[in-house]
């Protein structure tokens, strides 16, 4: 059953395109999933797989205490898998065909405050090469909104300074191009005409160095941004998906069009995009009780 689950995975790497953490995680669930039926279920093909033993998965899942948002993603790994396997001609029947995703409580993204941001982008202020690159970094992530994967795995050949946007690529190897304000755009080349070069070791096309001159990793990222949060005496647990959020809330607090920020954002649905819409609802309905004489 592993080999199928190994060619599936070939699948989405080759056909889809997706990038190793998301095929990772695909496999990781899978491989659960696989382990539990044999094991607690007696099924040795993924023609035995019946209706009742998702179901039975999915019961197992929530009594180990999962939360409803991991047991979820993980019917959403086994119902593509499950479809992959019958185009594939494996199986000849859908098992998750008629099971009902677990309803969610939908959690809104935590955001940081303008002053906040503000705060934070200040924060790095000397011309010590390694300020000068944190500086670039957190102004081009508030300014355009990546993932921290997108920002590290970004190339020289992406940036287009001079006309003011960066070529990012998304998810699913998709490509977006998102608009730069001149605050990023003074950062980045501040950084590039003198502290790249000093930081660089070794050639390579990656945008983001660390200390060694080799490519910034996503980890790397994170214990920058700690650092830099502690120092700018941000209270709230700050996460690099954080300041993605911000960015899109502080749009359409702004008037921005929904349509634009899905775009840069690189959303698939728009219905991804709207969760920023009721979190700019609930900051208004703070600022409204806080200052209106009468609330």
């Amino acid at each position: 059953m592993n080999n199928e689950i190994e060619e599936y995975m070939n699948f989405l790497v080759v056909e889809k395109g997706l990038a190793a953490n998301s095929t990772n995680a695909y496999a990781r669930d899978l491989k659960r999933y696989c382990t539990y039926l044999q094991n607690e279920e007696g099924i040795q093909h993924w023609n035995e797989v019946q209706k009742i033993h998702v179901t039975a998965y999915l019961h197992y899942l929530h009594n180990l205490g999962r939360a409803g948002s991991s047991v979820s993603r993980m019917l959403s790994s086994i119902r593509s898998f499950h479809q992959f396997l019958i185009r594939e001609r494996k199986a000849d029947h859908d098992p998750v065909l008629h099971i009902e995703r677990p309803k969610l409580s939908q959690k809104l993204p935590k955001v940081l405050s303008t002053e906040e941001v503000e705060s934070l982008l200040q924060e790095p202020s000397s011309n010590a090469p390694m300020e000068v690159r944190n500086k670039a970094m957190l102004e081009l992530l508030y300014a355009t909104g990546m993932r921290v994967t997108e920002l590290c795995s970004l190339k020289m050949s992406d940036l287009h300074l001079s006309m003011g946007f960066v070529q990012c690529l998304g998810k699913g190897n998709k490509e977006r191009i998102i608009p730069l304000g001149t605050h990023a755009v003074d950062a980045m080349e501040k950084y590039l005409n003198s502290s790249r070069r000093k930081l660089m070791k070794q050639q390579h096309e990656n945008v983001f160095v660390n200390h060694h001159g080799k490519p910034l990793s996503r980890q790397g990222f994170w214990k920058i941004l700690k650092k830099i949060a502690l120092e700018a005496n941000i209270e709230k647990e700050l996460t690099p998906h954080m300041l993605r959020h911000s960015f899109a809330t502080h749009l359409l607090e702004n008037g921005a069009d929904l349509r634009a920020v899905q775009e840069m954002l690189g959303h698939a649905d728009i219905s991804t995009t709207q969760i920023y819409t009721h979190v700019t609802k609930v900051r208004m309905k703070d600022v409204y009780s806080q200052y209106h004489p009468r609330a």
